[in-house]
């Protein structure tokens, strides 16, 4: 197994447990004990993770994984979560959607690259995010229109006063927002304030939100708070929340779709 194949394994059970031992790691990987030592020295350099005593816990809130890397984690859950929300795109009449930028909305761009709409109708679809552009450019059943910024090379999302400003003139029917966390107490969140400001403006400008979130961020919260949960309509996710998060969806009125 290449090492980058065994970090991302490592990522896997320290998402699932939050928390994951050399002991075990060393068993389920099939590698020494300095092996994986070594491993969470090189996650732990790369902000990924904390080392603690006999293993590792997840990193701090603030930090945040750059794209690749994201897309590369919990790839099976984002892949349903974007069929599902795919479901909930208006085929039959011209319609207009937002799409955030992110890893599981990377998922759902996929879906609509080869995307037809029923009776000739098209999709307006409204991004700061370059990669999407450039998957849903060929597609002669999107109008896709770019909301541009200042670039960051984290995310590969526009972001500024000029991409706020360009989501406000705007009302999409329905806005896909991705978040770094979902909480009862805290709502959506994400680690940086200029992708908050966007992501709050995009939820602002829609008729309707739809957020996608992977079940590894039930409970999370990340350093910034974009939304409340009475701001989103439906939550497109691979597991049902539950305790207090799905109290808390439930008292908000929101929608949950378990793809």
């Amino acid at each position: 197994m290449y090492a980058t194949e065994r970090h991302h394994r490592i990522l896997e059970q320290l998402d699932a447990a939050g928390r994951v031992s050399v002991a075990s790691l060393a068993r389920s990987l099939d590698v020494t004990g300095e092996t994986i030592r070594r491993d969470l020295d090189l996650l732990e350099g790369a902000g990924v993770l904390r080392r603690v005593h006999g293993g590792a816990v997840r990193a701090g809130s603030g930090f945040e994984l750059g794209l690749q890397e994201r897309t590369e984690r919990n790839s099976a859950a984002k892949r349903a979560i974007a069929r599902a929300a795919l479901a909930l795109v208006p085929r039959t009449v011209p319609a207009s959607v937002a799409l955030d930028a992110g890893s599981t909305t990377g998922a759902l761009a996929d879906l609509l690259a080869d995307w037809s709409p029923e009776g000739g109708t098209t999709l307006d679809v409204v991004t700061n995010a370059m990669p999407l552009v450039l998957r849903l450019q060929d597609n002669r059943a999107l109008a896709v229109h770019a909301i541009g910024g200042v670039v960051r090379p984290t995310t590969s999302a526009a972001v500024g006063a000029a991409t706020v400003e360009g989501f406000a003139r705007l009302r999409p029917d329905l806005a896909f927002v991705g978040a770094n966390g979902l909480s009862a107490s805290f709502g959506l969140s994400t680690p940086d304030e200029r992708e908050a400001a966007v992501k709050a403006a995009m939820v602002r400008s829609a008729r309707r939100t739809i957020a996608l979130v992977d079940s590894s961020k039930h409970g999370e919260e990340s350093f910034m708070r974009f939304a409340e949960l009475a701001d989103i309509d439906t939550l497109v996710t691979d597991r049902a929340p539950d305790g207090d998060l799905a109290a808390a969806l439930a008292a908000a009125d929101v929608e949950v779709v378990v793809a």
